[in-house]
Parts: structure tokens; C-alpha cells; sequence
């Protein structure tokens, strides 16, 4: 990989101007005089090498299969993005997921579209283009975020322009990589949301914050539930002694709601793990006691 930190003027043209072709910096001659703007071309999928910038490294078997079997039916539908670094030799920029998709329903070519790039432009065009898709779990989108800071030298204000996000948003996926490794891999995994692993950073512990984890991942926790323990913590409360009430049945849950519309008032169900429970209808005047026991009579 070439330096990055000696190409800064490329970097800083932005990402429309790399995707038109109009410049041909750092690539070969051979592939510049070959080279025409906004066309896509049939590879050979053996003729491609992966991309060393992808920001993805984890893809699920069974999507990957299912993506291989629309392909098989309907063929690719949006090009790979190549570039060329020989003569029919390509470097994939992205579109790894359905590279692979193709390779498994038995495609020898792909439609793409190839572009010229050098190694910062590459990982900058690989990084931007990935962010914009709706696959990448939030892990990878910080570490795609925190490439680009540390590696292309851009400040958080142009990334966020870039990848269309406000600062704030930006920050906070950047945030989840100072969580232990344990609660990435929650992330990665799909088996807690953002929402709980921006209620997890808020806790300065780290032993809290895996025990917090264990606690989600055994009782199922909202967000909602997340952050109230959270809020237990800061006050100084350890997280042993945080009772955390465990969701209630679907059934339940679909009752209070139901009870909450009919009423137009805030209804509270407990249940206890024998099936009791009681039903909450707080009032605050006679006028809206008479008013609840007129739609319950309704």
C-alpha cells in the first residue's frame, strides 16, 4: 500500500470527483488510455482481488446464499465497483457481499463499473460507499468512521458531510469502540441494538458495563429498561442492587396498550412469575376518575 499521508491533495477533491473518472492519478498509463467514464463492463470474476480497505469482514452464510439464489433467478442487478491495476487484473473497491454471491451461484463474470484510484482514494471511495448501505451493522460503520479519520486525515465536520450524517451521529457510533470487546461483539452480532450500547457507555465501569451486557442478554432488556438502570447507577446505586423488571407477556403487554387508546390515560400491568398480577389507572381529579369509569362502562 502506498503512503497515504503523501496524497492529501487527491483526497481533499472529495468523493464526486473521484467517482466521475476525470482524474487518473496514481493509476498507470495502460490503464488510464482504456479507461471510459461511467460505463460498465463485463469481469471475469477470477480477474478480481478483494479489496484490502473493505471495511466489512463478516458475512453471514445464509444471506450470502440467499443473495446467490435472487442472483441465479434475476441476475446481479447493481455493477461491483472496480478498479484496474493491470492489464485484466481489477481490485475491488465494493460490493464484496455480492461478489461472493456470484462466485457461490456459479457466475464466471460480473457487470461493474471500474474506476481510477490510488490506495488513499481507494480506501476513501471503499469506506464512503459502504457507510451509504443499509447492511453494515453499527460496529462496522464506527470502525469505517474511525478509518477514515485516522487514515484519510479527515476532520469529524467533512466526514459527516461526506456520509451525510450530523456530528453527533457520527460521535456516537465512534463512541462504541471504547466499549470492552465483549459488548462489540454484542454489536457485530446483532444481539444488542445501538440504543443499548449508547446506555452502556454511559457507565464508567467496566465491570458494570459486562455485567449490564449479561443482564440484557438474560432478561431481554429494552432500551428503556437499559437506560433506567443506567440512571440507577449514576445516582450511585450498584448495578446488584438495580431491580430491573423483566418484560411482561405479549398478551399483557397488548392489553395495556389496548386499555391505554380506550381510555386515553396511562394504564400500568404487573405480572408475577406465577401469572397475578394487578392493573394501574391513575387519576388525578374526579372529573377524570368519572371520565375513565364512563369508557370502561362504554
Amino acid at each position: 500500500m502506498s503512503d497515504l499521508h503523501g496524497k492529501k491533495k487527491a483526497l481533499g477533491r472529495g468523493l464526486s470527483a473521484l467517482l466521475d473518472g476525470s482524474d487518473s492519478e496514481g493509476a498507470p498509463k495502460e490503464i488510464s488510455s482504456e479507461y471510459i467514464s461511467g460505463s460498465v463492463s463485463r469481469v471475469r470474476t477470477d480477474q478480481i482481488e478483494a479489496n484490502p480497505f473493505q471495511p466489512r469482514n463478516y458475512f453471514q452464510e445464509s444471506e450470502l446464499a440467499e443473495l446467490a439464489m435472487s442472483i441465479q433467478q434475476h441476475g446481479i442487478i447493481q455493477p461491483i465497483t472496480l478498479r484496474k491495476i493491470g492489464h485484466d487484473k481489477y481490485q475491488l473497491i465494493s460490493g464484496e457481499r455480492r461478489l461472493k454471491a456470484c462466485k457461490i451461484a456459479g457466475l464466471n463474470e460480473v457487470p461493474a463499473y471500474v474506476r481510477l484510484a490510488n490506495d488513499e482514494q481507494m480506501l476513501e471511495m471503499a469506506l464512503v460507499e459502504n457507510i451509504q448501505r443499509q447492511d453494515l451493522n453499527p460496529l462496522e460503520i464506527a470502525i469505517s468512521f474511525q478509518r477514515l479519520l485516522e487514515e484519510c486525515k479527515i476532520k469529524q465536520e467533512e466526514l459527516s458531510q461526506k456520509v451525510g450524517k450530523d456530528r453527533s451521529t457520527v460521535s456516537n457510533y465512534i463512541r462504541l469502540l471504547k466499549l470492552p470487546t465483549e459488548v462489540q461483539v454484542a454489536v457485530r452480532d446483532n444481539l444488542i441494538t445501538m440504543g443499548h450500547a449508547r446506555a452502556i457507555i454511559n457507565v464508567d465501569d467496566e465491570k458494570n458495563q459486562l455485567l449490564l451486557l449479561q443482564k440484557i442478554l438474560e432478561k431481554k432488556l429494552s432500551v428503556r429498561q437499559v437506560e433506567e438502570a443506567v440512571r440507577n447507577l449514576v445516582v450511585g446505586n450498584s448495578l446488584k442492587s438495580v431491580r430491573i423488571q423483566s418484560p411482561i407477556p405479549e398478551k399483557f403487554e397488548n392489553a395495556r396498550t389496548a386499555l391505554k387508546t380506550k381510555l386515553q390515560s396511562k394504564v400500568e400491568i404487573k405480572v408475577n412469575p406465577k401469572g397475578s398480577g394487578t392493573i394501574s389507572i391513575p387519576f388525578h381529579t374526579d372529573e377524570d376518575f368519572d371520565r375513565i369509569i364512563a369508557k370502561l362502562n362504554s
